[in-house]
């Protein structure tokens, strides 16, 4: 099972060029799954335990195992994922004939809205940087730019930090993004994340070539991000930035970078945007994973309507 799932991770990697994110979910989720099997189901090592010994059994164990644990249904169900694409690898490698996680059914996730931020929400959070008394100035305009271009383009929080200049055009106002599966995408942006990001390029010289960050990581390329090291910045640190700014615009907890890309598209959509289109700046492979925002719409309505007819109070 080891060997196997090391060469599954290889092939996402190499040939499915999966994100570090993704790489890192599937990772977390086969290793505790070959823990289960040598642990808990067989009893024995699980360095120990071969692909041929998992059955649909073992699998709904595991399952099972992971409720006992509290995991949530939704986490339930990405384990799940992985498990059946591990098998599925192995069976088009010729390493088993059928796929025992095939059989098992995916655990029913509760339908949850995702969060979103209402337009005067949006406008605090994206002016707090501004309004801040800070004590380096350079790391607010950072941070004004990341707010804009978040909401301007709908971007993951992974398209965000991997962006490098060459990728931004500031006079066209559109920016060129790789996203899932390596695809790549044109994403326009306007006029006021524009002027964040010219704000901050106007400094941003001063933090990458005044510290040692480029030199001491060897990258050479110009990210367009940067920590107070003059590094690209990371993931975590862009989560950190908005929990920052979040307080101190006074907005509901709750809000991450996720947060931003949700009011993106739901803004879009309530201002008359086609699914259509929504779907092509989100970078969604699929209409179905788009979909979930006309849900956001029509709660929207049944809310004014609850509030605004007559019939509706009695």
């Amino acid at each position: 099972m080891r060997r196997l799932i090391h060469q599954y991770l290889e092939h996402l990697d190499g040939e499915r060029h999966a994100s570090p994110n993704t790489l890192r979910k599937y990772e977390e989720a086969l290793i505790r799954f070959a823990d289960f099997l040598g642990r808990d189901y067989l009893g024995k090592d699980a360095d120990a335990v071969r692909p041929g010994e998992v059955d649909a059994t073992a699998v709904r164990s595991f399952l099972a195992a992971l409720t006992r644990d509290g995991l949530a249904k939704s986490s339930q169900a990405q384990m799940l994922s992985a498990v059946r694409s591990l098998f599925r690898f192995a069976c088009r490698e010729g390493m088993l004939t059928a796929n025992p996680a095939q059989s098992v059914r995916t655990p029913k996730i509760p339908k949850t809205l995702p969060r979103h931020l209402r337009p005067g929400e949006v406008e605090n959070l994206l002016e707090a940087p501004s309004a801040a008394v800070v004590t380096d100035e350079r790391l607010a305009r950072r941070d004004r730019a990341i707010l804009e271009l978040l909401y301007a383009a709908g971007l993951r929080v992974s398209e965000l930090v991997s962006l490098d200049w060459q990728a931004i055009d500031l006079s066209a106002r559109v920016l060129r993004v790789v996203g899932k599966g390596n695809k790549e995408r044109m994403v326009p942006f306007g006029r006021p994340a524009a002027d964040a990001l010219r704000h901050w390029l106007e400094v941003w010289e001063s933090l990458r070539h005044g510290s040692a960050g480029a030199s001491d990581t060897g990258d050479e390329s110009e990210p367009v991000f940067l920590n107070f090291r003059g590094g690209r910045l990371s993931d975590r640190s862009v989560r950190n930035i908005i929990d920052r700014w979040v307080d101190q615009a006074a907005v509901a907890r709750g809000v991450h970078p996720h947060t931003m890309r949700h009011t993106f598209a739901t803004h879009l959509l309530e201002a008359g945007a086609d699914l259509r289109t929504i779907q092509e700046l989100l970078g969604h492979s699929s209409l179905s994973t788009t979909q979930k925002y006309t849900h956001l719409d029509v709660e929207r309505l049944l809310a004014v309507y609850r509030d605004a007819h007559p019939r509706a109070r009695k």
